[in-house]
């Protein structure tokens, strides 16, 4: 059996899905094409794809209703091809938990990378990583969960990964390049702008009011602080507890 990523990519203009099959493709991807949502939720069924492109503009199913039911099947990663100018598609994408977006026309080449990226971060958490508690909020670093108040917070996965990163490193600032190549990839690393938008979200979704920083707190020019002053850790079973220090910086 292959072991390499299979994408399926769902588009209702055949010269796109076209194009994504042979970029990808060339770069020893395996592909398999839906023209619709609703084969495209037929074809994923079938061959449990990867990673899953879709289109948000499609004639029965349009992309968000598609990513929505994958995800009610299985967690897989999703980017959305969007046309460009369509920013409020954007922004809905990713709300509702898409890995990324992609504006079309888009060169095969960001395409790759966007596709080696997004699959790169889908990893699971780290095991034994024991649970973060800090005002109602629980992070639960071995189950990949999160609760405000008793309710389960609805993350996307790129969303996880952030948070995982900065409650796995919580009291400590970091760097804004360690975030970018632990989450995204290398080929991200200087993307501040890019980073800035997924904080803020991570920072709504523990509850921070607009434009304040809850948390998260910014370092400038620097990195990202979990602040867990007061916090409680339930170590797993066989860890230690380490003493509170000042905080330091990694990566």
């Amino acid at each position: 059996m292959s072991t390499q990523p299979l994408v399926l990519v769902a588009d209702d203009e055949p010269r796109i899905t076209k194009l994504v099959q042979i970029a990808l493709s060339e770069e020893g991807f395996r592909v398999v094409t839906a023209n619709s949502g609703e084969q495209a939720l037929q074809k994923a069924e079938e061959v449990r794809p990867d990673i899953v492109l879709l289109d948000i503009v499609m004639p029965d199913l349009d992309g968000i209703e598609v990513m929505r039911q994958l995800r009610e099947r299985r967690p897989v990663p999703v980017i959305l091809l969007t046309a460009k100018g369509s920013t409020a598609d954007k922004a809905k994408g990713l709300d509702l938990g898409a890995d990324d977006y992609i504006a079309k026309p888009f060169h095969p080449d960001e395409l790759a990378a966007r596709v080696r990226a997004v699959i790169r971060r889908s990893g699971g958490a780290e095991p034994g990583a024991g649970v973060i508690k800090f005002d109602d909020i629980e992070i639960d670093l071995e189950r990949r969960m999160v609760t405000r108040g008793g309710e389960l917070v609805q993350l996307s996965r790129t969303e996880w990964l952030l948070l995982q990163h900065l409650a796995a490193n919580a009291g400590k600032v970091v760097l804004h390049t360690e975030m970018l190549t632990k989450v995204w990839g290398p080929e991200y690393r200087d993307d501040l702008q890019y980073l800035r938008v997924w904080v803020s979200r991570v920072r709504r979704k523990l509850g921070a009011a607009p434009g304040e920083p809850g948390r998260i707190r910014t370092f400038q020019g620097i990195g990202y602080l979990l602040d867990v002053e007061g916090a409680t850790t339930k170590p797993a079973p066989g860890d230690e507890v380490p003493e509170r220090e000042s905080p330091a910086l990694i990566g």
